[in-house]
């Protein structure tokens, strides 16, 4: 099964699987990762699943659409490898993927 490296505000690293077809706010929130929160359900209406993709990884995801770059707007100190997790579905191509986390989601 692919997985998905989070790298929390603090340096703690945790791998985790991730079926194919599953989204990385789902597969972190169901394995109880801190600092990824989902409030909405991944519907994108509250951007506190906010992620850093690193760098090697971002040009990999199709791109960013219209809705969640509003929320990414609203999203805590969004940067340009800013990405809402709920919309990063994985792939064969995507295993092994790098996401830092914000301070905070709020």
């Amino acid at each position: 099964m692919p997985t998905a490296i989070i790298i929390d505000s603090k340096g703690g690293q945790y791998e985790i699987e991730v079926e194919i077809g599953q989204n990385l706010m789902e597969a972190a929130t169901d394995q109880g990762i801190d600092g990824i929160i989902g409030e909405c359900g991944g519907v994108m209406s509250c951007a506190t699943c906010h992620v850093y993709v690193a760098p090697e990884w971002f040009d990999k995801l199709p791109a960013v659409g219209d809705i969640e770059e509003s929320m990414l707007d609203v999203a805590r100190d969004p940067q340009d490898n800013s990405r809402l997790s709920c919309q990063i579905e994985m792939t064969e191509e995507l295993d092994g993927i790098v996401v830092h986390l914000p301070v905070s989601q709020f």
